[in-house]
């Protein structure tokens, strides 16, 4: 195969020269398969172009919908995944050559099969199994006592719970819960059932029985390339080179790499490294300090200290002067707090989630929308609290002096109302540190990146590394902001 794949991948270099300007950017899923994928088709095209890799990015919609926005350019799926829950076909059963002409209108594609399906199934304790005789999925409408905790995209997927339990007939309760944490809970009684990839490395270790799928709900699980038309194209000869891992990956295989990342901990990186033969093979396992402080460190803490920055200075310069306006007309002002403070309730990954559609991509720009609305409440506030504590006296006081209200404002109004604004700000840039670790999962890096990773390889090292700086961040920026409310109030107590 190497041998016929060079002058392939030399006649097309020729052909269609690729800009050195354009990277290729590869998204994956928030789950350990995904992830390793990810690495595997990045390092596979990476020698031929510049490769971007966003792990970690959701659900099945956010990668699409990040698709066809442009902001990746391909990930891995399955079929089952690209004909239920994309093209919402009635039933399963199409060929990948025709989901390929369905997705042409798209400018979407389907191509390379890796060479392994990945299907959905529902595991139980084998002791629960051995002991209510379950082995097909059918036996679980006896047992309706049985608590199911399953991922939140299978709870929502149209290939997922709701149909499942329509099809089988099943009335047991459903609890959303992390597909990383979903086996220690079943391990330890918490829950009787969960969804499970059949693939997974943790099926073995602990002791899952799968009930056979006896009446044929799930489809075709077959991983394949999802990607838009146009990368042909724009990168040749990183798309020859990735039509080499066709059929190149078992399920057996997929399996053993999916063990590296949740039992050995090994990063994903390291582990598509390996896979594909590098000549340089990384270290077998790397520290908590190496995690800590490794390579993506200073890139993860200026795309942090961005998110940050640029969302509260965004903030503060719409907040104070709605907090004034507030602070100025009594009824208005009871609407403007009323609307922050409600806007403060929205969780911030529905919030995310709704901004996408939007706004047509993911990445930075939802995620500052998100952190100025979650930012905007104590600046608001503060302002407005700030404002109206100031001594009618003095009010008074400048206007004898012939101040106009404007001059007042500045001179007089908003010096007093320093320290109480800049509490606001505080509030809001240590909320926006903490808040800023979710754009992580639609792709805007920071901390989060790193936490995003451990919950879908399981590995607490890395949420560790990922939670611990972001939360030191969090502390600086409270210390630096105590320091400066100090100096204002000497400043205003000298004056």
């Amino acid at each position: 195969m190497a041998i016929g794949l060079g002058p392939a991948l030399a006649l097309v270099l020729c052909s269609h020269p690729a800009s050195a300007s354009e990277v290729l950017r590869i998204g994956s899923k928030r789950f350990t398969e995904s992830t390793i994928l990810g690495e595997v088709l990045s390092q596979t095209a990476r020698p031929f172009t510049p490769t971007q890799h966003l792990p970690g990015l959701g659900n099945t919609a956010i990668l699409f919908a990040a698709l066809r926005s442009g902001t990746i350019d391909l990930y891995p799926e399955y079929l089952g995944t690209i004909e239920l829950d994309i093209l919402h076909h009635a039933k399963p059963g199409a060929t990948i050559d025709q989901l390929d002409r369905e997705l042409a209108p798209l400018g979407l594609g389907v191509a390379i099969a890796l060479g392994f399906e990945n299907g959905y199934s529902i595991g139980v304790r084998r002791e629960t199994a051995r002991s209510l005789h379950l082995s097909r999925l059918s036996d679980l409408a006896a047992h309706p006592q049985l608590r199911a905790g399953l991922s939140h995209e299978f709870l929502g997927r149209a290939d997922g719970w709701p149909g499942l339990a329509a099809h089988y007939g099943l009335h047991n309760p459903a609890y959303g819960l992390d597909h990383g944490l979903a086996f220690e809970a079943l391990t330890d009684r918490q829950i009787d059932l969960i969804d499970v990839y059949t693939t997974d490395a943790k099926i073995r270790r602990y002791d899952i029985e799968l009930l056979a799928d006896d009446r044929g709900y799930f489809p075709r699980y077959d991983a394949v390339v999802l990607y838009r038309r146009n990368v042909k194209d724009r990168f040749a000869t990183a798309w020859a080179a990735l039509q080499s891992l066709s059929g190149r990956i078992s399920a057996t295989q997929m399996a053993e790499l999916n063990s590296e990342a949740e039992l050995e901990h090994r990063p994903a990186a390291d582990i598509a490294r390996d896979f594909l033969g590098a000549a340089t093979p990384a270290p077998m396992h790397a520290g908590f300090w190496d995690r800590l402080l490794g390579d993506d460190f200073w890139r993860l803490a200026i795309q942090h200290l961005t998110l940050v920055a640029a969302s509260v200075m965004a903030a503060a310069l719409a907040g104070i002067p709605l907090g004034i306006l507030a602070a100025r007309l009594p009824w208005t002002g009871n609407f403007i707090l009323t609307t922050v403070g409600t806007l403060q309730t929205i969780p911030a990954l529905a919030l995310l989630a709704a901004l996408i559609p939007i706004m047509g991509t993911i990445g930075t720009a939802p995620t500052l929308v998100a952190l100025f609305v979650f930012a905007l409440l104590p600046i608001v506030r503060n302002t407005t609290v700030g404002l109206r504590q100031v001594p009618q006296t003095l009010r008074e006081a400048a206007t004898a002096l012939g101040a106009r209200p404007g001059a007042r404002l500045w001179l007089v109004e908003l010096p007093l109302a320093a320290p109480v604004i800049l509490a606001g700000v505080r509030t809001a840039t240590v909320i926006s540190v903490g808040t800023a670790t979710i754009g992580a999962f639609v792709g805007a890096g920071g901390f989060g990146e790193r936490i995003s990773i451990g919950l879908a390889l399981n590995d607490n090292q890395m949420l560790l590394a990922g939670a611990i700086p972001a939360a030191a961040l969090a502390l600086c920026f409270e210390f630096l902001f105590s320091c400066a409310e100090r100096l204002v109030r000497r400043y205003l107590a000298a004056a």
